[in-house]
């Protein structure tokens, strides 16, 4: 199914761990709906800007393996509502302040930078229909700390 032009389900609930531990990772429909938001107000304008295809490195996860995975149970992964990234060609630095800087989101986390690898870590953004608070962080060392530090 796709949820965007260049964005599909199977791109945005793909997991190694799900397949190691027999988790069937199958959003329902208000967590396809909001994949489809994640997707086309998030990976579709980081794509066209970066001009680079890129696979999401998470998108969807069930109860089970959101806790497999030792993430909150308050994560917005859960909802369909956030995905973490990567693109081969920006530091994740540059890709979270391009992001924090030209597009509506929810949440922002530049997670586990170094500033001396442009390549360490990953981007996590969510998106909600309505009323994105726009929070940023950056998360480093077991604490989260407001805005971008790179």
């Amino acid at each position: 199914m796709q949820l965007s032009e260049h964005f599909t389900l199977a791109e945005l609930t793909r997991s190694d761990m799900a397949k190691r531990l027999g988790i069937v990772n199958r959003p329902n429909d208000q967590e396809i709906a909001c994949l489809k938001q994640v997707s086309r107000n998030i990976l579709e304008p980081v794509r066209e800007h970066f001009q680079t295809p890129f696979m999401p490195n998470s998108g969807y996860r069930c109860l089970a393996l959101n806790r497999a995975l030792k993430s909150k149970d308050t994560s917005q992964h859960i909802l369909g509502q956030a995905v973490d990234m990567e693109l081969p060609v920006v530091s994740n630095y540059d890709l979270a302040f391009w992001i924090y800087s030209n597009l509506t989101f929810d949440q922002l986390i530049l997670e586990f930078y170094e500033p001396d690898d442009p390549k360490s870590g990953w981007v996590h953004c969510s998106y909600v229909e309505k009323g994105c608070r726009r929070e940023c962080l950056t998360y480093s060392g077991g604490k989260f700390t407001p805005g971008l530090i790179g």
